[in-house]
């Protein structure tokens, strides 16, 4: 009886999650001008900001989980799309992410049927100067921030917990181990893993 009465409250709280989080969805595509192509299904509250001429193009079939509601692997985080001034994000076809933060201060593309684990993120950019005195600078010197484009190439897979730092190719059918940090250029059709991620054997699956 008990447990019964659990799973009616748990899909009504999962059904009004989704009412809402739909309508704050509406309106942070229009705040930032972002309109997918086609169908997509974003859940729950993501963070979308796009600063002055940032652009962002999201193909066909997009999907995006924010939060732990929809896809409860651990250690959810709430998904994050950050485009700085003049920087371009562009997110092929039949993607599909979760609990995911991508930085995009210069330029970062994703390709077709790409799936990338929970918790990974997408950075092209240090953040920060290398150089001590620029970086401890009051305030800090920004000028000597390094960015790098960023690609990720078709029918790519990307597991959960991973770091995809500035510089970074990732060739079409790769395969990215869960946890891995990554830098660098990834040949096409590999299976790569480990921080930092190294060659672990050819994706005979491709």
């Amino acid at each position: 009886m008990i447990r019964s009465v659990y799973r009616i409250l748990d899909k009504l709280h999962l059904e009004l999650y989704r009412f809402i989080s739909q309508i704050y969805v509406f309106f942070v595509l229009r705040a930032f001008s972002i309109r997918p192509n086609g169908r997509f299904r974003i859940n729950g509250y993501p963070k979308f900001t796009v600063k002055g001429t940032g652009k962002v193009v999201i193909g066909k079939r997009f999907v995006l989980n924010s939060g732990n509601v929809f896809n409860s692997i651990g250690r959810n985080q709430r998904s994050l799309l950050s485009v700085g001034e003049g920087a371009e994000l562009t997110i092929g076809d039949n993607v599909g992410m979760s609990s995911v933060a991508i930085v995009c201060q210069k330029k970062i593309s994703i390709g077709n049927n790409i799936r990338i684990g929970g918790n990974t993120v997408i950075y092209d950019t240090d953040f920060h100067a290398l150089n001590a005195e620029e970086r401890t600078a009051i305030p800090e010197i920004t000028r000597g921030i390094k960015r790098r484009d960023v690609s990720i190439g078709d029918n790519v897979f990307i597991g959960g917990h991973s770091i995809i730092l500035k510089g970074t190719t990732i060739g079409a059918n790769s395969i990215i181990g869960a946890g891995s940090v990554v830098s660098g250029t990834i040949p096409e059709n590999e299976v790569w893993a480990g921080n930092p991620a190294v060659f672990v054997r050819k994706n005979e699956n491709a």
